[in-house]
């Protein structure tokens, strides 16, 4: 039986940030992944590193992670852009409510700023003709998530962490029973996002299909990330099907286009219908992007738990079980923190942030 101090189940990019952060504190790490790294909804992702100022709780854990992502700008292989985000108001009624947005981000200690209509266009000419102007946040950033995971993977290797190609197959009262019959023994920590049910059926936990297009090389037709100010109404809403305008520059040249949101879709496959009405909500944001060649377009499903906070810190009931998973379409943003916050509970220490929005207990009781 192989003895670690933290098995981490799961190497997508939150379960990969738990392995970088428990193996820099000196943790003996094992982390279990059959598939690809990253390979989830991690390379399903955007990679935009946002915060959004919807829900406090979802605010204050994007903000400790934006900061931590400061140390990695100068990565080359995670494609580090910090393009800034410009979110877009289509009437003046959506223009009217970016002061609030404003002070709440500010309150964050987020700086944003009011873009007045003719600056908007100053800023991004190809935008459509009409909308009454936007707000800027231009410290924020994109990068390549799968690239990530693997940094982060790299460095905990490097640091004597132990990479297990096998599937985990139960949770024991010593560790983790592993496909291949093996045991690892340890506190475990799952991070597995959609899949989390199969060993932590008490957290709830529901798939929600999004769609990505994206297109040959256009160097300088977009300088931001794009995203209508109504995003988060797709985002946080529970309908069964949304769609929003969420545009990408790559730092390739290529412009990353998204986003759509279904409940109910467990299959992988590509909806034309559903990318059809997406790209529509795109074209009356950025009509040039009906002259583009896409070259490829992919799904991914997000996991969302049962109130749309992840999951953070120990599994009630089970002394050293812990789960870091449920963070919807900000699995990217927030990875950074997230570890922190599950690594610091499990070493007994005080977290940066106030943890308890996101313990399992609220869900699990």
């Amino acid at each position: 039986m192989n003895s670690y101090d933290l098995i981490i189940v799961g190497a997508g990019i939150v379960g990969t940030a738990c392995a970088d952060y428990a193996s820099e504190q000196g943790l003996r790490v094992a982390i279990v992944e059959p598939g690809t790294i990253g390979g989830g909804a991690t390379a399903a992702a955007m990679g935009h590193l946002v915060a959004m100022d919807d829900d406090p709780a979802e605010l204050a854990l994007a903000h400790y992670s934006l900061q931590l992502w400061e140390a990695f700008t100068g990565v080359p292989q995670l494609e580090y852009s910090r393009c800034g985000t410009l979110w877009v108001a289509a009437n003046e009624r959506e223009y009217a409510l970016i002061p609030t947005k404003i002070a709440r981000l500010a309150a964050a200690s987020i700086k944003a700023e009011l873009i007045e209509r003719e600056r908007l266009y100053q800023l991004e000419p190809a935008l459509a003709a009409g909308l009454a102007g936007g707000m800027l946040v231009a410290r924020e950033a994109v990068i390549y998530p799968p690239a990530a995971a693997r940094h982060f993977l790299d460095r905990a290797l490097a640091r004597g962490t132990v990479l297990h190609r096998s599937h985990a197959t139960a949770i024991n009262h010593t560790g983790l029973q592993l496909a291949d019959h093996s045991l690892l023994s340890g506190p475990v920590l799952v991070a597995t996002g959609c899949a989390l049910p199969q060993l932590l059926p008490q957290l709830p936990m529901r798939a929600r299909k999004g769609h990505l297009v994206i297109t040959d090389r256009y160097p300088n037709l977009v300088h931001h990330q794009l995203l209508e100010l109504g995003y988060a109404d797709s985002a946080h809403g529970d309908a069964d099907s949304s769609v929003a305008f969420n545009i990408q520059p790559r730092p390739t040249g290529q412009i990353l286009i998204g986003s759509s949101r279904e409940y109910g879709s467990t299959a992988a496959d590509v909806s034309m219908a559903t990318v059809t009405r997406m790209l529509q909500r795109c074209f009356r944001y950025l009509p040039a992007l009906r002259q583009l060649q896409a070259v490829r377009i992919w799904t991914g499903f997000r996991p969302v738990s049962a109130d749309g906070l992840p999951y953070l810190g120990r599994v009630p009931g089970q002394a050293e079980v812990w789960v870091a998973a449920g963070h919807e379409g900000l699995g990217v943003s927030t990875s950074l923190g997230s570890a922190r916050l599950v690594i610091d509970q499990l070493l007994g220490r005080a977290t940066a942030i106030d943890a308890r929005p996101y313990d399992p207990a609220r869900i699990a009781a």
